[in-house]
């Protein structure tokens, strides 16, 4: 007896779940969004010319590709990198992505205003130069972070050669 009442109630509610209030569902757009994201291929490309242009240099250097979510998509240590460049390189790239901003760029304007001097206490953020945010037609898709090139301009340098421009992928808007 209790099951065949449990399966009344089960069945009148599928039956009644399944009647339409008579609204239009909404647009999927309005739930779903596509996002253009660095795929592996693009940023093992970025690291190879960001590793070509630092060899040229004469500088070791650890570089950490982000798709458009913060996710590491490549993460490398040049020989004889301290570890601590490589942690930097990846929160200079994140930083970059989150604020869609160059590090060095964001460290010169934060210096400069008192009200946003505390942005370095950010648990993530790292305000060094050296990351870079990653461009296609103008939308962010993922960003670039470098360290250990032997100072703020050589990390910057080598952020911004992080591009394929033959394909619209750039570090600018």
């Amino acid at each position: 007896m209790k099951s065949a009442v449990l399966i009344f109630t089960m069945v009148s509610a599928l039956c009644f779940g399944q009647q339409t209030s008579g609204t239009q569902p909404l647009p999927v757009d309005q739930y779903v969004k596509s996002v253009n994201n660095l795929t592996l291929k693009a940023a093992m490309e970025l690291t190879n010319r960001v590793g070509a242009k630092a060899a040229s240099m004469d500088k070791k250097i650890s570089i950490a590709v982000l798709d458009a979510s913060g996710s590491v998509i490549v993460l490398t240590r040049g020989d004889g990198v301290g570890p601590h460049n490589t942690e930097a390189a990846r929160r200079k790239a994140f930083t970059a992505l989150s604020t869609r901003t160059s590090t060095l760029v964001l460290l010169r304007n934060a210096a400069q205003n008192p009200d946003t001097a505390n942005l370095n206490t950010l648990p993530e953020l790292l305000l060094l130069s050296g990351g870079t945010p990653i461009f296609f037609k103008g939308e962010i898709i993922g960003s670039v972070g470098v360290a250990g090139g032997g100072s703020p301009e050589n990390d910057d340098l080598l952020a911004r050669v992080a591009a394929l421009p033959e394909l619209g992928i750039s570090t600018t808007k």
